[in-house]
Order: C-alpha cells, then structure tokens, then sequence
C-alpha cells in the first residue's frame, strides 16, 4: 500500500485538531482517514480545511453506508446512496478525488456485488482511486473482489481485538489487499491509562463495552500490564509498543490511531522507530484473548468477525 501509518481525524475542536493534522504531515503520515458519519459531516469538512493546499501529500481517505441518503432506515450501500454519499464527501473534503473509498459497513439489504459495480464506475469516472471495505468477512472480501480490485479492508484489530487473524488476515494476505486496524491502541485500553471502570461519561462507548466492565475489565487489566512491561524494557511507551507490534505484523498493515492531540500523533508517530526483539513479539503474541466482546450487542450485529 506504501503507507507506514495512518492517522484518523477525530473530534470536532476545529483549531487542535487542524493542528493535529497539520503535524501529523510534517512528521511524515501519509493517510488520512475520516468517515461521513463522523459528527456527522463536520470531521470531513474539517479535514478538508486542514488539507487545503495540501491535498497531494496524503492518500485520502473515507467512509460511506451507515447514513442513508435515500430514505432507507439502517445501512444503506445501494447505488443511489453510494451516488449521493461521495458527492457530498468530495465537497466537504474539498477535494475532486478521494484515493479509498470504503463502505463502513456491509450493508445485509444490498448484494455487494451492486455495491461494489457502482464504486467501480466511481473509478472509472475519476471520483475515487480505490475501493476498500470495514468490518467485512472473507466471503463478502472475496465477492467484492471478483467484481471490481479492492485496495484495502478496515477492521478492528489490536493486542486487544485479535479476531482477523483466524480468517480474515489470511485472506487479504492471499488476494494481496492491505489491511488498516482502526482501534490499534484497544479503544484507549493498551496505553495503560485506563485503570478504572467509573470514568466514563454517560455517553461515551465504553460506558456499556462488555470490555471496560466488570470481571472482563478486571482481566484485561492484565493485557495492558504486559505491554507496559515491555515498553519498559524497550524505552518506549505502551502506545508505541502496541503500535510496534501491529506494524510487525506484516507489510501490508497500516495502523490508523485516531487523535485530536498533536502531542499523541509525536507519540504514535515514533513508533515506527521501536524495534521490538523476537522475544519481545512472541510474548505480546501469546498474549490470551481479551475478556468480552469487542462491542455491544447491537454493534456487534454489523460486523462480520468470521
């Protein structure tokens, strides 16, 4: 994919997170990633001012499907809203191009055979570069695939959430697709901040994540202890360690943490500089499974995580 890193645009403080942005840039990240739903709009519009006069440094990019601009209720990747979504995308980036497009989310009332021929007459009209797909499993990767190339899935996957690699990575790993984990850093969990169930606002997710609740939080706790071991054998923080690890994984992986914080993208960014030794790689490998699921019940309903 030729990128090393990722960076996903996130809040709405529209100075600090241009910032963000801005030094994100200098220190050398190549993608951007922001979504349609993300306020909804005002993340994209945001990104599009922090990239003005900067366009043709990054590979751009952004979701549609979990807004319906047709009047459908719940995801909606029809051809009509794949239509009206990246037009209202490419205004708000400010863009004439976007270089991957995904659908957030598969999408049970649209075969994504359709969904995929209309992304690829985006292609063909120059309105999109690349096609990628979020939360998908390998049969609808491989579906998508065979109609038009996709460039790229996004799924969730860390120390933390360690699902892909049972059928999904092996998968990318054959038809040559990258592989972009969001949540690199568990939701916040592996940086070893988090050490409490009580400080969570009401409406933040984590407040009814099985994982930051109860007996499950409590064993996780043990997760987040390790890494910060060996981040202290290696100097490193436990960010980039979690980071250090992901990128070890394969070539084709490019970790997208998302943060409004200029001083958390130094951070992350360094982590391309931390060599764990196979010793270190093996032990954060044989790491068990995290305790609960990855999301609640409803959202877990939209993924396909086999």
């Amino acid at each position: 994919m030729g990128m090393s890193h990722g960076y996903t645009g996130a809040g709405t403080d529209d100075d600090q997170s241009i910032r963000t942005v801005h030094r994100a840039l200098e220190l050398g990240v190549t993608l951007l990633d922001t979504a349609e739903v993300y306020g909804p709009y005002t993340n994209e519009e945001l990104v599009g001012r922090a990239l003005k006069g900067r366009r043709d440094q990054v590979v751009l990019a952004t979701k549609f499907g979990l807004i319906s601009h047709t009047g459908r209720q719940g995801t909606d990747s029809s051809p009509a809203n794949v239509r009206a979504a990246v037009e209202g995308s490419l205004k708000r980036l400010g863009t004439d191009r976007i270089d991957l497009y995904y659908q957030h989310r598969v999408d049970p009332g649209t075969p994504i055979e359709e969904t995929v021929g209309a992304l690829a007459e985006l292609v063909t009209e120059g309105k999109i570069r690349h096609i990628g797909l979020s939360e998908a499993g390998p049969d609808t990767i491989r579906r998508a695939h065979a109609v038009h190339p996709v460039t790229a899935v996004q799924s969730e996957y860390s120390l933390f959430t360690r699902d892909p690699e049972a059928h999904v990575l092996p998968t990318l790993r054959e038809l040559n697709i990258g592989f972009v984990p969001f949540s690199p850093l568990g939701r916040g969990f592996l940086t070893g901040a988090i050490r409490s169930t009580g400080q969570f606002d009401a409406d933040d997710f984590r407040a009814d994540n099985p994982r930051f609740t109860g007996a499950n939080f409590a064993h996780n706790l043990h997760l987040a202890d390790q890494v910060a071991a060996i981040a202290a054998e290696t100097g490193a923080t436990p960010a980039q360690v979690a980071l250090a690890w992901l990128l070890a994984q394969g070539d084709f992986i490019a970790p997208i943490p998302g943060t409004r914080r200029v001083a958390r993208v130094e951070e992350n960014t360094g982590a391309d500089a931390v060599r764990l030794t196979g010793d270190q790689l093996a032990r954060l490998s044989a790491l068990p499974p995290a305790a609960g699921d990855t999301h609640n019940e409803a959202q877990m309903r939209m993924m396909e995580r086999s």
